[in-house]
């Protein structure tokens, strides 16, 4: 069983439990919040994913953990869960997985932008609108910075890549030319 799909089984059984008790928004919270501790102290995701250490080890650093965050008693089983069957080092591909399926559930695509200089909100919500027009719902846009871009810039929304930056087009003409075509 590869890790892709060790992830999507229990995203989805959690995603199945919140939908069950109302909760959806917030389990997806709490994996965000687990990730967010685990971004600032990654000693301890090498703690708890490493059975070179006893479990029992693990266990307490987990409850200790538990303990500060206090996340719902669902999400704080589902934690236990993970280690107990030795899956809590797939916790970032959890996730990831429950946060594409949350978006499902709430009709949203998410789109990664990248532009040469910083966006005003104006451009950022024509765009937006641009976008949801494409993907046919609600997009949520991620903006980045690329100053290689020299200008324009290039979205991507799951595997559709548009891309009308400046770099693009004078690669494209590059080619073109050592192809012979504008001789």
């Amino acid at each position: 069983m590869t890790n892709s799909i060790v992830a999507k089984r229990y995203a989805k059984a959690l995603l199945e439990l919140g939908r069950d008790d109302g909760n959806i928004e917030k389990y997806g919270q709490e994996l965000t919040d687990l990730i967010g501790l685990l971004d600032q102290a990654p000693e301890l995701e090498q703690v708890l994913s490493n059975p070179g250490f006893e479990l029992d080890d693990r266990k307490a650093v987990l409850t200790k953990i538990l303990d500060k965050m206090g996340p719902s008693p669902m999400v704080a089983n589902f934690y236990k869960l993970l280690m107990d069957r030795g899956r809590i080092g797939e916790i970032r591909g959890i996730q990831t997985v429950y946060t594409k399926l949350l978006d499902e559930a709430r009709g949203i695509t998410r789109a990664e932008v990248t532009s040469a200089s910083a966006l005003k909100d104006e451009e950022i919500q024509k765009l937006k609108d641009s976008l949801k027009a494409v993907a046919g719902r609600d997009v949520q846009i991620e903006v980045k910075e690329d100053p290689s871009l020299i200008g324009g810039l290039k979205a991507r929304i799951g595997d559709l890549v548009l891309d009308g930056s400046v770099k693009s087009q004078l690669e494209s003409l590059k080619d073109s030319l050592r192809r012979g075509e504008y001789a």
